[in-house]
């Protein structure tokens, strides 16, 4: 019987992944280094993240004249966002935009799902399979696949059984869901769980939150962006980008530079008290030394403490809700609309779970270790298996058959997040090792980007046939990231998706780098300067090691 699907013609590069990164990637091969060039795309549109992620309430949490690309001054200066914290449907209008814009969509094969990817040392190319029977061929492969892409659904005893409609928020439905009229179970309180609880309270008859870790949160305080304020990002482009390119998470604000102990206790009230009437992660740069000083954060901790104890009526369920055991921005930080407020609607119940445990799901609802709660609908805001998760549903096998899944099963292993020992001519945009999901992503994406362009242009005027990390400058790397990360308060947050920790089974390894973006981007400069350092380059593969 005839092959239905003929392998492709051989490709100079092949991207995985439409979101910001895999679009932005995929401008600068096929349009600046005129490459030929395809991006596959497991989705039926553009969007990455934005197009799964469509739970109630699903926003993001940069500033929006922040949350877009740079690279284009008269994309910058044509589009305008309407709120100071975009909706996923107006951040996918962008990102519509930009593919029309730049003419994207006939590079990109869309609802094409790749399955495995393999490197041949004998014709120095990857082979690219995909769920749909094709097959491709390229020199240079990229991963596009996003931090936050593959969902974390827990593994709960019973789901199989219940009666009723269950939804991960990473993997909503187009159509939405009504809650109209239902009993809705909600588990997890991360950040997705923040941004969708209000939501689905609004339109639920009663909704359950079950509470394994209780978070802080500072609201968003979002609101309609005026005439003036756009006028203004339209005359500041310049401007905004330099700050953004400075500052270590790659937001349109500055850290303060005065420490908690310079000011008195009454002064530092006051400076908490502007930062959570401003609202957003700005909070977080109130005081230099809040992520590294462990007295400094327990300054703010404790007001965010107090403030979830004076919104929250129940004195019951407020001292569940502050009952915080980290310090603060030792996880994500989320934002909020009227998360807290929440508690206080009649329809609403919290359930902590350190108290009592799930212990299965059954046909009607959920049991805990104390009672069965009865649901229609159940709302799993678990998060994802973050940064190694997307990248190991590739089914990436490198050098002499070696899979990434084995090469990393004591955790992640890269030369600046970019590269893989025995990965060669692959890169990783914002894999594990980078500044990535402790940055505004655009930010960190773009840099990955043009780091990665220069790169293979370097590559291809020099004749260069393979390009390849060395072991030593990825255990060196490794490293310095865990330097970096206890460096700070972030290790202290022991169940954090940051160290893997909300995955059974997964190693614990605090996986991105926490020495800041600016200082990133630094050593990625310096790695060039001092000719490709930490890589091999050879014209023949076999030569490379």
């Amino acid at each position: 019987m005839p092959d239905t699907h003929p392998p492709q013609p051989h490709l100079d590069a092949l991207i995985i992944g439409a979101g910001f990164a895999g679009m932005y990637q995929l401008i600068q091969l096929r349009d600046r280094l005129g490459l030929t060039t395809r991006l596959l795309e497991a989705a039926s549109g553009v969007g990455g993240t934005w197009f799964w992620n469509r739970y109630p309430g699903a926003r993001c949490d940069s500033e929006s004249h922040s949350y877009c690309y740079g690279f284009s001054k008269e994309l910058l200066e044509e589009w305008e966002w309407s709120e100071r914290y975009p909706e996923q449907p107006e951040i996918l209008r962008y990102l519509n935009h930009v593919a029309d814009r730049f003419d994207l969509r006939r590079s990109i094969s869309f609802n094409t799902a790749v399955t495995a990817c393999a490197y041949n040392a004998a014709d120095n190319r990857w082979h690219i399979s995909t769920a749909g029977g094709q097959s491709f061929t390229c020199t240079w492969l990229i991963t596009a696949v996003g931090c936050l892409s593959s969902a974390n659904l827990p593994a709960i005893p019973g789901l199989d059984s219940f009666k009723g409609e269950w939804y991960h928020t990473g993997q909503w439905p187009h159509e939405g869901v009504d809650f109209t009229g239902k009993t809705v179970a909600q588990i997890g309180t991360g950040s997705t769980g923040i941004q969708a609880a209000p939501v689905i309270a609004a339109q639920a008859a009663h909704l359950t939150i079950f509470q394994r870790t209780a978070n802080y949160s500072v609201p968003a305080h979002n609101a309609p962006l005026t005439r003036d304020f756009k006028d203004w990002v339209k005359h500041n482009h310049p401007e905004i980008r330099a700050v953004m390119k400075s500052t270590p998470n790659g937001h349109p604000f500055r850290i303060a530079e005065r420490k908690v102990a310079d000011v008195s206790p009454e002064e530092r009230e006051a400076l908490y008290e502007e930062a959570w009437a401003k609202g957003g992660l700005q909070f977080r740069a109130t005081f230099q030394d809040l992520l590294v000083n462990k007295a400094a954060n327990a300054t703010a901790a404790d007001f965010l403490k107090r403030k979830i104890r004076g919104i929250v009526k129940n004195p019951e369920t407020a001292a569940v809700l502050s009952d915080i055991d980290h310090p603060y921005a030792a996880k994500r930080p989320p934002i909020d609309t009227h998360y807290f407020d929440t508690f206080n609607r009649d329809n609403v119940a919290l359930v902590d779970l350190r108290k009592a445990p799930i212990e299965r799901i059954t046909e009607t609802g959920i049991k805990t270790a104390d009672t069965e709660y009865q649901a229609d609908i159940i709302v799993f805001a678990t998060g994802f298996d973050a940064m190694t998760g997307p990248l190991f549903r590739l089914n990436l096998t490198g050098r002499d058959g070696m899979r990434l899944q084995d090469a990393w099963s004591a955790g992640p292993e890269t030369w600046l997040g970019l590269a893989v020992p025995g990965f060669p001519n692959l890169f990783t945009i914002t894999g594990p090792g980078s500044p990535s999901v402790l940055c505004n992503m655009p930010v960190c994406i773009e840099q990955h980007v043009d780091w990665i362009t220069a790169c293979i242009d370097h590559a291809r005027a020099n004749q260069i046939a393979t390009i390849e990390t060395t072991p030593e400058a990825a255990i060196a790397w490794s490293d310095t990231v865990d330097a970096a990360a206890h460096a700070t308060l972030l290790p202290e947050a022991g169940h954090s998706w940051y160290l893997g920790a909300n995955v059974p089974g997964k190693p614990r390894r605090f996986m991105p780098y926490a020495g800041g973006m600016a200082q990133y981007r630094d050593i990625c400069d310096t790695v060039v300067a001092r000719g490709y350092e930490g890589f091999v380059m050879a014209p023949d593969p076999a030569h490379a090691s």
